[in-house]
């Protein structure tokens, strides 16, 4: 095993996974601190005021309450199905002896031994199939809760405000969860076809991700101003992002 062959696999592939994690950390940390400028603040806001909402005129929201939590399913549904047909697509191909597993050719960068293309398969056959189980978890609280919601209202129930907002929050956050490991699969796909291209792609999806993950919002200040000659008092409207 040669250090020319490897050091750019083993450079730029962990690199790019790393710059991945500090993005996610951050982005996390952001959250906490500053919810607002987040969509994902925002979306956890309005949740916490969906369900009372939904819970409040049931009788007239059920249906709303039913295909909405329904649309959410079929969106985690058709993540998680994808994601399982990637894993038994890799899946054959590391169990093939076709040469697909072999090198595609000698111009690719990057090491393409036997050992490092079972490696990229195994990569990303691990890297699907987590997504497929934070998917299918989502599927399962969203299925509880679209049943749980049309409950009748009692005082001695244990279905409270409380305990179905908890749901919706576990569901939406394993639906994130698995989108973004879902989206860390894309840079490895391009790890077959060499390292460097694994590592453009990455920078490019947190790129395109940082600028969908954080909102500009634009805030209006009012200055008061006050004329000494007149007495009147002035206001002055600006808007800053």
């Amino acid at each position: 095993m040669e250090w020319k062959a490897y050091y750019l696999d083993v450079m730029l592939v962990p690199l790019g996974l790393l710059i991945n994690l500090a993005y996610h950390v951050w982005l996390w940390h952001k959250v906490r601190t500053q919810a607002f400028s987040t969509i994902f603040g925002i979306d956890a806001d309005g949740r916490c005021f969906w369900v009372p909402a939904m819970m409040k005129d049931i009788e007239k929201k059920n249906i709303v309450a039913v295909q909405s939590i329904r649309n959410m399913i079929m969106g985690s549904t058709l993540m998680a199905t994808t994601s399982i047909l990637l894993c038994c697509g890799l899946g054959a191909m590391i169990s093939s002896t076709y040469s697909v597993k072999k090198p595609l050719n000698d111009s690719i960068l990057g090491a393409q031994g036997e050992f490092t293309v079972a490696l990229k398969f195994a990569t990303l056959f691990t890297i699907f199939l987590f997504s497929f189980f934070f998917h299918s978890l989502s599927v399962r609280f969203l299925s509880q809760l679209s049943i749980l919601i049309c409950t009748p209202q009692d005082i001695m129930s244990m279905v409270t405000q409380e305990y179905l907002s908890d749901l919706m929050g576990k569901a939406s956050i394993l639906n994130i969860v698995g989108n973004r490991v879902f989206h860390s699969g894309l840079p490895l796909l391009l790890w077959i076809f060499g390292p460097v291209m694994a590592f453009l792609c990455s920078i490019t999806v947190l790129l395109v991700l940082h600028n969908l993950d954080f909102v500009s919002r634009k805030e209006n200040i009012i200055k008061v101003g006050k004329d000494e000659e007149s007495g009147t008092t002035s206001f002055e409207l600006e808007s800053t992002i």
